[in-house]
């Protein structure tokens, strides 16, 4: 999917500084987690497209959560407790990875051990969340997506 990063972001008023995220999690759980990141968001280099939202055993919440993982630059998975129970964030990571959209999993709660989403790759870490992290990690997560872009571009090229 060459480019596919810089059209995601392309035409988007007033945010093409900022990266645009989707966030997944625990709607049953943490809520509280997703208004602290999105309070954060303000004040950063990014800014929320869109979150999880109760799953409904429809097409209609798939497509809708498809659509907007699609058009994210990237999401952040609020782990928690009970993530790798958590229906809506198991399928988020499911579609964020057919999609190809760039994700990292962010360490929730400190106090507590966290799970990953079933379906998350063992070499995937959890990230500790503090501004400085989370910001550097939206930066990485960004620059290997733009990497990958450039890669898939250049072995499409070259079998040409």
């Amino acid at each position: 999917m060459p480019g596919r990063l810089q059209s995601r972001s392309a035409g988007r008023a007033g945010s093409m500084n900022k990266t645009q995220v989707f966030v997944s999690f625990d709607v049953e759980r943490d809520g509280e987690l997703f208004e602290e990141l999105r309070t954060q968001s303000s004040s950063s280099g990014f800014a929320v497209l869109g979150c999880s939202e109760r799953q409904s055993a429809t097409d209609v919440w798939s497509e809708k959560v498809r659509r907007r993982i699609r058009n994210a630059d990237q999401v952040i998975f609020i782990c928690s407790e009970h993530t790798d129970t958590s229906p809506s964030m198991n399928n988020e990571l499911r579609i964020a990875q057919q999609e190809q959209t760039p994700y990292f999993l962010l360490w929730g709660r400190r106090e507590i051990m966290c799970t990953k989403p079933l379906g998350a790759k063992t070499a995937e870490g959890m990230y500790s969340w503090t501004r400085q992290i989370l910001e550097d990690q939206i930066a990485i997560t960004s620059r290997s997506a733009r990497t990958d872009a450039l890669a898939e571009t250049l072995r499409s090229s070259w079998k040409r």
